[in-house]
């Protein structure tokens, strides 16, 4: 199944820089896993914001929910889901 996900950081301006840092290691990191693993194909900035859009390629919204939930960023995160199909008049490759 594919999804489209918007997430929108939120880290508190006070907080610790080495926290920070470490978080936002951590973060790279499981998200560089996932996309070797082809359950996160793509991913995008946003221009001028500290967010993304991205596309997940799982097995059901259940294994979505528990990738999203296990980002070291999750609790500063808004995040946005919208479940994808296949468009009629989309040409395959």
């Amino acid at each position: 199944m594919l999804f489209h996900v918007r997430m929108d950081v939120h880290l508190p301006p006070d907080l610790d820089p080495a926290v920070r840092a470490d978080i936002v290691a951590r973060e790279k990191a499981y998200s560089q896993d996932l996309q070797r693993t082809g359950k996160w194909p793509q991913i995008w900035r946003i221009v001028g914001e500290y967010s993304n859009f991205s596309i997940f390629d799982v097995e059901s919204g259940d294994e979505l929910h528990e990738i999203l939930s296990g980002l070291p960023l999750f609790s500063y995160m808004t995040i946005k889901v919208t479940p994808l199909a296949k468009h009629p008049s989309k040409i395959d490759d």
